[in-house]
């Protein structure tokens, strides 16, 4: 049987190293659909869900050096999120899931071994998606070198509407 707890925990800790973030959930009263449904959402967002013993996750976290903190949201029936790539559509997914079922409340998450309160969480799923965020930084990144270019541009224009100007009248 021990054997099987070390098992279970490495297989945990891999996961947990993989994954740049860490929530924490609550799953009292949730159905096997609604497991299937916040699942299926998860894995949308390249994330998984993995319901395991608390001591277990206490284990993992020690041994991969995740804040102390997190061990305060581990009480009564919790699941571990991880994923590999976006925390904030991660924490989206858990947001909307929760609004519109009232099951699956997140208590606790890291990111980048920085401790998250509930509300931190809440915060990153407010967020735009990682594509958007990056297309708005790309945007005002550009729009001092567009208006650069159209200022240097603007003297030639002036004057070829001056000579168009000219050979239009005779």
């Amino acid at each position: 049987m021990k054997a099987l707890k070390k098992t279970i925990i490495d297989d945990l800790l891999v996961k947990i190293n993989k994954s740049p973030f860490v929530l924490v959930m609550d799953y009292t009263k949730m159905t096997v659909p609604q497991f299937a449904a916040i699942r299926a959402k998860l894995a949308e967002t390249q994330a998984e869900l993995h319901v395991t013993k608390n001591t277990y996750v206490k284990r993992a976290g020690k041994e991969a050096s995740l804040p102390e903190g997190l061990n305060d949201g581990l009480a009564g029936q919790t699941a571990v999120v991880t994923g590999t790539a976006d925390v904030c559509a991660a924490a989206k997914a858990l947001k909307e899931f929760h609004k519109a079922t009232g099951r699956g409340e997140v208590r606790s998450g890291v990111l980048d071994g920085k401790l998250l309160s509930p509300d931190e969480v809440s915060a990153l799923a407010a967020l735009p998606p990682m594509e958007t965020l990056r297309a708005m930084l790309l945007g005002t990144l550009n729009a001092p070198a567009s208006t650069f270019v159209r200022l240097l541009n603007e003297p030639a224009s002036a004057l070829a509407r001056v000579l168009k100007a000219k050979s239009d009248l005779g």
